[in-house]
């Protein structure tokens, strides 16, 4: 779901030459091309040079921010992405509007590498596992510095007291946002409650003046460099920020969280469908998982590849890879269809515009 780690010069050539080639271009490498569209920071650039050497399948890369970004563009049928890595909600709004192709398992050998529980969570969103293959997964939880917050951290209230004002840092999302104070309220992060959905509006209202920004990549590096005591953050961020600064911690709050799970997928509109197949098999081969488990620290749901990291704090760590049956009112974001997403961001655009 997101991720940072930004390499501009890197970005800059692969943007460049996405909009050099085309999505319309003649097919490159002796074998072809694969388009990928992928979020940005989410894979090791060297995974990609080495696909390209072993398959001779030249892979144009494009990036994107939010789910929200990538789906018109693929809804479109313009953009010619053979290869996606949506979120679980999304991928269920792209099958129901008929918008991915069935994989055809039989070229992706290696799917066996992902553990049997990744692919009972895909279920949730794609029922029979024909249409997605996870790549990664984790929880949103809170990030806090033991240095500026003086007791422990375990509900989403913290993110109301008034004694952090102007240090707490959220999420520039609407489910994301909406999340935290449903799940703070007690109640589902997919309600339709109108009821529900007014009163966890009002109480992001009530915070919003306590609230230093709403970022989603910046959530990183500001706490890492000390400039906020909290923030609402993915576990994979919360793992590369510990490394950076002793003083963060991470939790997962008492009433309940997201846990999330991207997965590759295939857009119907894929004009190289053997060679998406190709690129998703390769990315399940445990020592690519691993690598790019090591570049953009979110958890791989690749049984293999954790097998071979060789740091046990991190092989064990109850972040990375946390036993999610220790915790209650753990949910999957769920589509809710175009009315449930109009009322979402309804409400959301009254907490940005309120004073």
């Amino acid at each position: 779901m997101k991720k940072s780690k930004f390499i501009a010069m890197l970005a800059l050539a692969i943007f460049s030459a996405f909009f050099a080639t085309g999505c319309g271009s003649d097919k490159g490498g002796e074998n072809g091309e694969v388009i990928v569209y992928n979020w940005g920071e989410y894979i090791d650039p060297d995974t990609i040079d080495m696909f390209e050497e072993e398959t001779g399948i030249k892979v144009i890369y494009d990036e994107y921010e939010t789910n929200e970004i990538m789906y018109p563009k693929v809804e479109s049928g313009t953009s010619n992405y053979d290869v996606l890595c949506p979120s679980d909600y999304m991928i269920e709004k792209l099958l129901e509007n008929d918008l991915l192709a069935e994989i055809n398992f039989d070229n992706i050998p290696n799917k066996g590498n992902i553990g049997d529980q990744y692919y009972e969570q895909a279920k949730s969103f794609d029922p029979e596992n024909k249409y997605s293959v996870p790549y990664c997964f984790g929880t949103v939880g809170l990030l806090y510095n033991k240095a500026m917050v003086d007791e422990p951290i375990d509900s989403w209230d913290v993110l109301w007291d008034e004694k952090y004002s102007g240090n707490i840092l959220m999420q520039d999302s609407v489910r994301d946002a909406f999340m935290v104070s449903l799940k703070r309220l007690g109640y589902s992060m997919n309600s339709l409650d109108t009821a529900e959905l007014e009163q966890a509006r009002d109480e992001l209202i009530l915070q919003k003046p306590l609230t230093q920004a709403y970022v989603v990549d910046q959530v990183r590096d500001k706490m890492i460099g000390e400039e906020a005591a909290i923030g609402v953050i993915y576990s994979g961020e919360a793992i590369y920020t510990q490394r950076e600064n002793e003083n963060l911690e991470y939790v997962v709050p008492k009433e309940g969280s997201n846990v999330w799970i991207d997965c590759w997928v295939i857009p119907k509109a894929s004009k190289n469908k053997e060679n998406a197949e190709a690129f998703i098999n390769f990315m399940c081969r445990e020592d690519i998982a691993l690598m790019n488990f090591d570049y953009i620290t979110y958890s791989t749901p690749n049984d293999a590849a954790r097998a071979l990291i060789e740091d046990e704090a991190i092989r064990n760590s109850e972040i990375a890879f946390p036993d999610l049956s220790q915790y209650e009112n753990m949910e999957t974001f769920k589509y809710l269809g175009s009315e449930g997403d109009e009322i979402y961001n309804e409400y959301w655009k009254q907490v940005k515009s309120a004073d």
